[in-house]
């Protein structure tokens, strides 16, 4: 049994949808999907997961991860950081990880998100520890230029607040993101477009109250591909 195998087959007994059980675990419904699919969209393979993403499943089952570990096929394969090295099956160390690029986010006007996973890259293994989660999304619009390009991926940190003055993955009406460099003040929250083409938006501490209006990454990386002259 795969850990995939094991989340559908908990889900079914236990009559969760995915984004239920996501919920339940802290992570992405795509990524639940993906594994329970046990298919890396990037090379069509089986789904290595790290072994902080069984830590979370665990969560979600409330069982523990020796528990789960216990049932899995040693067919399964983990993507591990250096610090859990030690309990690879292969005891090698594996310093990088794999990160889901799940769509692309407005570097202009709000609008929803797309969750698909469409891609993944490859993060220093040590990026994750202290419990850290990452998630990738790709730029669309030029309102974050000349600092970001349409086409650039984000590498974003997931958190549910930030710095005045990071720039960040910003939720309105609990579907809508945008891509903005946050200021905050004493009342309310500035999101500030880099481009002098576009105008700042600004929400109250009402609004950000009421709407919602939640932070839910901020950018750690930019990985940008060569483009064609």
């Amino acid at each position: 049994m795969f850990l995939g195998d094991l989340i559908k087959q908990y889900r079914t007994i236990n009559k969760l949808s995915l984004r239920d059980f996501a919920s339940r675990c802290g992570l992405s419904h795509t990524y639940i999907s993906a594994l329970e699919k046990n298919i890396d969209p990037r090379t069509g393979k089986p789904i290595a997961p790290t072994l902080d993403t069984v830590k979370y499943v665990a969560k979600g089952m409330n069982t523990s991860i020796e528990e789960i570990l216990k049932v899995l096929d040693e067919q399964q394969e983990f993507i591990v950081n250096q610090d859990l090295s030690s309990n690879h099956k292969d005891n090698k160390k594996n310093d990088s990880a794999i990160v889901f690029i799940y769509g692309t986010i407005p570097a202009g006007i709000p609008m929803e998100c797309i969750e698909d996973i469409i891609d993944t890259e490859e993060i220093s293994a040590d990026m994750l520890k202290g419990g850290k989660q990452y998630f990738g999304l790709r730029v669309k619009g030029n309102s974050m230029e000349p600092e970001y390009l349409d086409g650039d991926t984000l590498i974003l940190e997931k958190a549910d607040d930030c710095e005045s003055g990071d720039d960040a993955i910003i939720m309105v009406n609990g579907n809508d993101g945008t891509f903005k460099r946050v200021f905050k003040n004493e009342n309310g929250i500035i999101l500030q477009p880099l481009n002098p083409e576009y105008s700042p938006v600004v929400y109250s501490n009402e609004q950000i109250e009421n709407l919602p209006v939640r932070i839910i990454g901020i950018v750690e990386e930019i990985r940008r591909k060569k483009r064609r002259k």
